[in-house]
């Protein structure tokens, strides 16, 4: 995702799921814009310097590419890294990353 709107609307609209180290938003868009599911990622200045926030960045997109077969081309996801993410492994990551989408699915009421 690059767009503002985007971040915004999947934000606003869509369902949140809070675990340890991210939040996980989840919407289902209802037309298909553009080919294959969209994700984004909000690294705050809290996490950490702009060293540890890039880091944090590279393992939670490493992560998420793993999923985005599991995804539908009208989701749109955007994942909010918490402080205590600099800290966590790249398995303890992707671990809340699949909890979250889950749970992010069931509350939408679609089905992965």
């Amino acid at each position: 995702m690059r767009r503002s709107t985007e971040f915004d609307a999947t934000v606003k609209y869509g369902s949140r799921t809070v675990q340890p180290d991210v939040i996980v938003h989840f919407r289902r868009a209802t037309e298909a814009g553009e080919a294959g599911p969209r994700v984004g990622l909000i690294i705050g200045k809290p996490v950490g310097s702009a060293v540890e926030r890039h880091r944090v960045a590279r393992r939670l997109r490493h992560v998420a590419r793993t999923m985005l077969c599991d995804l539908d081309h009208r989701d749109r996801v955007v994942i909010r890294a918490l402080p205590s993410s600099r800290h966590a492994s790249s398995a303890r990551l992707e671990q809340q990353l699949r909890r979250g989408l889950r749970r992010g699915c069931e509350s939408a009421g679609t089905r992965r």
